[in-house]
């Protein structure tokens, strides 16, 4: 297990979150059992699965990783499978949660994420990106946005004729030309591809980045959890016209799972630190999200720099399906735990239960302390 903890970018350390928290984690799960459903309830609103359902023999994703493609001679290599997805795994606060098929993106010998794994390059570089479907049981291939491109490298099969079939590898040639975060995904019957877990973050640093003290990749994204259900074997009906989500993640992950320090993303920071937090929605739906007691200022979206004359404070940013938006505030709350959410309430939910879902949180290093972040590692599953 790597000794980094929390989102991609963060810069805790496991042995600093210990100190931090005075060495105490989760002991158990006791006051934090969910209300009792019917099982007919819960299978409805899928967030419990049979043994049989959950495909014991996948692998289980891991959350995704940064990979530097300049460190490795801007070559990478991008590989899917399926996998279990274990979005909120305690029997607490609605859960257990689990999308018990996804087809998860590695890159090179990394582990299998959803999202998968984030590519990070620099201006003026170009990425060779190879698409290993070698193993693979389906067709698929690679989209990026922001990137001006060759036709033959936009990743769309019916306008460039290019497929990459099972059994087969595939080298897109993606420049790094336009400076920002982006969006990657499988291009290939988009409309289930996407939602079988196949896209991840693919981010630009202009030249002469400078970085922020604290800087955190937060991908949301609304789950109808009944098509990776069908893929596992379930007998369910499932139709894209009639798709009804009832899942809510950041980073993979649903709340009180989103703040454990190594499986979630909680941002944490100290008084005085600058933040910068990249948002990509991967779902169908736009997600207004609001941080708590914090105004930032949206300086980039879609890879577009927003001129300083144009910026204004703010406290919540509606990001639309695919788009990318990126802020920047000062840590200057009186220490304490403030949430980041979905501002629409219902997606703030696992089910039933409230609150959940699409939620996470700004965390001061000074109330990693207190009796209360000690009870919300409780509920996170934190057992450090």
């Amino acid at each position: 297990m790597t000794d980094r903890i929390g989102a991609p970018g963060s810069r805790v350390s496991r042995r600093e979150f210990l100190a931090l928290t005075g060495g105490a984690g989760a002991a158990g799960l006791a006051g934090c059992a969910a209300p009792t459903r019917t099982d007919s309830m819960a299978a409805a609103e899928g967030h419990t699965q049979t043994a049989a359902t959950s495909s014991p023999s996948l692998p289980t994703t891991s959350p995704p990783e940064v990979v530097n493609v300049d460190e490795q001679g801007g070559q990478v290599t991008v590989s899917s499978q399926p996998a279990r997805h274990a979005v909120h795994p305690l029997d607490s606060m609605g859960g257990p949660i689990e999308l018990p098929q996804v087809w998860a993106f590695s890159a090179d010998d990394g582990d299998p994420s959803v999202p998968g794994p984030i590519l990070r390059t620099t201006e003026g570089e170009d990425m060779e990106v190879t698409l290993d479907n070698t193993d693979g049981m389906r067709p698929h291939t690679l989209h990026f946005h922001g990137a001006r491109k060759a036709w033959k490298d936009d990743g769309v099969p019916t306008t460039t004729g290019i497929t990459v079939k099972p059994g087969e590898k595939h080298t897109y040639t993606i420049p790094a030309n336009v400076p920002g975060t982006h969006l990657y995904h499988c291009h290939f019957q988009t409309h289930r591809h996407i939602d079988m877990g196949m896209y991840g973050i693919f981010r630009v640093d202009p030249e002469g980045y400078e970085p922020a003290d604290r800087e955190y990749f937060m991908t949301v994204k609304d789950w109808d959890s009944r098509l990776p259900r069908k893929f596992a074997g379930e007998d369910v009906s499932y139709s894209p016209r009639s798709r009804d989500p009832d899942v809510f993640t950041v980073n993979g992950k649903s709340a009180p799972r989103t703040l454990h320090p190594e499986d979630g993303s909680p941002i944490i920071v100290e008084r005085g630190d600058s933040v910068r937090l990249h948002f990509v929605n991967a779902g169908y739906m736009s997600h207004p999200l609001h941080v708590h007691n914090h105004r930032f200022r949206l300086v980039e979206k879609d890879g577009g720099q927003i001129p300083s004359a144009a910026q204004y404070t703010q406290d919540v940013t509606n990001v639309a399906p695919a788009e990318r938006h990126t802020v920047e505030f000062e840590a200057d709350a009186d220490p304490g735990i403030y949430l980041l959410h979905c501002h629409k309430v219902s997606h703030v939910m696992n089910g039933n239960f409230y609150p959940g879902g699409m939620l996470g949180g700004v965390v001061y290093k000074e109330a990693m302390q207190s009796d209360v972040f000690s009870q919300l590692m409780t509920h996170a599953g934190y057992e450090g």
